[in-house]
């Protein structure tokens, strides 16, 4: 019966079995033998990895820090976080010019209107009077000395704007745009500044603003104010009773709320360091600007005030100095305000992932490591490797090669025995080696020529009797 083998290219759904407990064993016995400590050991397995029974290398956690700081690397060389700026100062500059055009336009209608020409400000002159389909020719000239007057005055009002960006926008705020197009881009542009203002303190709460009653707005006023004395009371020395803060004002936070005032107040300052450090990567001569380009965007004076008041209580009970980072960014791809933010996000979220694959690197526990950020930030192939990572510790404690013991392993008697097994086949190995040939001596019984103290006596043999011995043998 002749058998038929067919060989293909590996597709990665080829069933790979399971890893050998004794292999993994193996993996950290040389670090044992060494050192003695299965911690020490334990960990060099994590931060290397291992090759699965095929050949194929199990990547450690020093290859995912690799990984993490090649993207933050790739982050910094793509983008131009100045563009931001840039990008918020063109919409500006193509509102105003947009609204600048309208109205020279505006102007030189009026001003032909007024000479006699034909009326090309008809279909204006009838949105102001719709309920007249004619007008006399000094009606027409006295509409067309108004529109001027008004094309004018809000003419010499954009051209007296404050240089600065920020001021130009506070400006704007009260201004009636008499280009539809120029008015629906502003109004664009202050509901990104608006979002990015709120994300910076509670994130996916903006879309719930934007929304709000008059009476949702007073509401979340009257939220940030308790939260405000929730912070005061903790601050001096008090047990703020958050729980039914949340009872009251859980449904603002969306859904997965936080379930204790220091996870809220994580997540705040979370994104006031990404804020700051947007402000602090930028150059510095936009970073005021930017600064006071927020300041004032929320649009409810009694809101801005109690965010306020909530930066620096957060600031008095946690400095956030430490979650602050300045990023050189080197690349020349534009992005705007809103996507600088959420990149921002990304990069103090590399930060974190860092700082948590680092301590477990050199003596932290796996289950430390967030799995969820770690798939987001690095891909389902670096979450596949810390959850391979997990199962090494698990297939040894399955086995019976260690346990637990308070937050640390320790080997079993069976795990002793099984390295000393190992240890001391090494250990003849080499003795064997040693010998005549150089090469392990797996056989048994005689071979080669015997010596002569142990060759029975063939007649020719040299035969040289030592005869003091064979006399005492002889008597005795």
């Amino acid at each position: 019966m002749t058998f038929r083998y067919l060989y293909s290219e590996w597709d990665g759904t080829q069933e790979i079995g399971p890893l050998d407990p004794d292999e993994l064993l193996a993996s950290i016995t040389d670090d044992m033998m060494n050192f003695g400590d299965l911690q020490h050991a334990l960990r060099n397995l994590l931060q290397r990895g291992m090759r699965n029974p095929l050949g194929q290398r199990t990547q450690g956690l020093r290859d995912l820090l690799q990984q993490l700081r090649q993207q933050r690397r790739q982050m910094l060389e793509r983008y131009d976080l100045s563009s931001a700026f840039e990008d918020i100062k063109k919409r500006l500059d193509e509102i105003l010019s947009l609204e600048k055009g309208t109205l020279d336009r505006r102007l030189d209608e009026a001003e032909r209107q007024l000479q006699g020409g034909d009326s090309p400000l008809r279909a204006f002159e009838e949105a102001l009077q719709p309920s007249q389909q004619e007008t006399t020719a000094e009606e027409q000239q006295r509409l067309s000395q108004m529109l001027k007057g008004i094309a004018e005055k809000k003419k010499n009002f954009l051209d007296n704007l404050p240089e600065d960006m920020g001021g130009q926008v506070k400006e704007l705020q009260n201004y009636e745009f008499m280009d539809p197009e120029a008015g629906a881009k502003f109004q664009e542009l202050m509901e990104m500044l608006k979002k990015a203002m709120m994300d910076t303190f509670f994130k996916d709460l903006y879309n719930q603003i934007a929304n709000m009653s008059p009476e949702e707005m007073a509401r979340m006023r009257e939220m940030l104010q308790e939260l405000n004395q929730l912070l005061s009371e903790k601050m001096a020395g008090g047990e703020p009773d958050f729980q039914a803060f949340m009872d009251k004002y859980g449904d603002l936070f969306g859904p997965n709320p936080p379930q204790s005032l220091d996870e809220l107040i994580e997540q705040m300052q979370q994104g006031m360091a990404a804020m700051q450090a947007l402000v602090d990567s930028l150059p510095a001569d936009m970073r005021r600007q930017l600064q006071d380009l927020l300041m004032d965007k929320v649009g409810d004076p009694h809101l801005q005030r109690e965010l306020q008041e909530l930066a620096i209580n957060l600031d008095i009970l946690y400095p956030s100095r430490e979650l602050q980072n300045q990023y050189p960014f080197r690349g020349d791809e534009e992005l705007d305000l809103l996507q600088a933010m959420s990149l921002m996000d990304d990069l103090q979220g590399l930060d974190d992932l860092e700082k948590e694959l680092e301590r477990t690197q050199y003596g932290g526990d796996l289950e430390d490591i967030d799995e969820e950020k770690l798939r987001e930030l690095l891909g389902e192939e670096a979450a596949e490797t810390l959850k391979q990572l997990k199962e090494f510790l698990e297939i040894l404690e399955e086995a019976g090669y260690i346990r637990r013991k308070g937050k640390a392993w320790e080997l079993t008697p069976k795990g002793v025995r099984k390295i000393g097994e190992k240890a001391l086949g090494e250990i003849y190995s080499q003795l064997k080696k040693s010998s005549f040939g150089k090469h392990a001596l797996p056989e048994r019984g005689p071979s080669g020529e015997r010596a002569d103290e142990t060759k029975r006596y063939e007649f020719g043999d040299p035969f040289h009797l030592n005869l003091g011995e064979t006399i005492m043998n002889a008597v005795l």
